[in-house]
């Protein structure tokens, strides 16, 4: 082994988290998994792509009151690095978001290798983290392309009701176009059950269903419907620093070493 490949350090694992369906607990699945990496040591930056904000507020800043957000990094005013935010949680960092990240959509449209704009703001980011997590919004717009461009993997979170599975079929078709043309590494490597009520057999028949579509990609731990969970992104906190003995915080922490393993 020469000097130069030596000194290479080991890249982020860039995961995005995405669901076209809106209300799936996708930022509340990246908020609390991207704390519980945190505790098993990792180093993690959650970027939040989502001009809604909700993983910025849910980790204890105002959307309204920040100084810069990743729209800058996006529109090239700023480095990533000077818009990084240092959360609560030991090891958990944030690229945040504001109601600015509206108008990125528009503006990418003429720019010049606009799918490739967050790749490029992430490329520090790469060496300095063992784990990126993406909170894409809900919609394949040009945010979610630059997201699937940049991440090698895709997280989607199935909720256990009605219904779980529209849209996802769309999801793959997308998927694939990335792939073809922009990002041949990308591939939807990890689903989630979330919202699970083990006293209904809605629950169980959509796990079936959802394990036999996807087989080994489903995880085996599912996430409780909780009060808890959803109670905790108001106090800007994550599960598990919010409530760490609750049974979302338990369920977060061994989906993490599940994927993680």
């Amino acid at each position: 082994m020469n000097e130069f490949e030596t000194n290479l350090k080991p890249l982020a694992r860039v995961i995005a988290v995405a669901n076209q369906k809106g209300g799936v607990g996708k930022t509340t699945t990246t908020i609390n998994l991207g704390a519980s990496f945190a505790e098993e040591g990792k180093r993690v930056l959650i970027v939040d792509l989502d001009p809604q904000a909700n993983a910025t507020t849910g980790l204890g800043f105002s959307s309204r009151n920040l100084d810069f957000s990743i729209y800058d990094v996006l529109s090239q005013q700023i480095t990533t690095e000077q818009v990084i935010l240092k959360t609560q949680t030991s090891n958990l960092d944030l690229l945040p978001s504001n109601i600015a990240l509206t108008g990125a959509e528009i503006e990418l449209v003429t720019a010049f290798s606009r799918e490739q704009r967050l790749q490029r703001a992430l490329a520090n980011a790469l060496e300095a983290y063992d784990i990126i997590l993406i909170d894409c919004p809900p919609a394949l717009g040009l945010l979610t392309v630059n997201a699937f461009v940049v991440a090698k993997e895709i997280l989607v979170p199935i909720q256990c009701e009605y219904y779980a599975l529209e849209g996802l079929a769309q999801l793959q078709s997308n998927v694939e176009l990335v792939k073809a043309n922009l990002n041949p590494d990308l591939k939807i490597s990890i689903i989630v059950l979330v919202m699970y009520d083990a006293r209904t057999k809605l629950s169980q028949q959509v796990a079936d269903e959802v394990r036999q579509h996807f087989g080994s990609r489903v995880c085996n731990q599912v996430i409780p419907r909780s009060v808890r969970l959803s109670e905790a992104p108001s106090f800007g906190q994550p599960i598990t620093t919010f409530d760490p003995i609750s049974r979302g915080a338990i369920a977060y922490r061994q989906l993490a070493k599940e994927i993680l393993s």
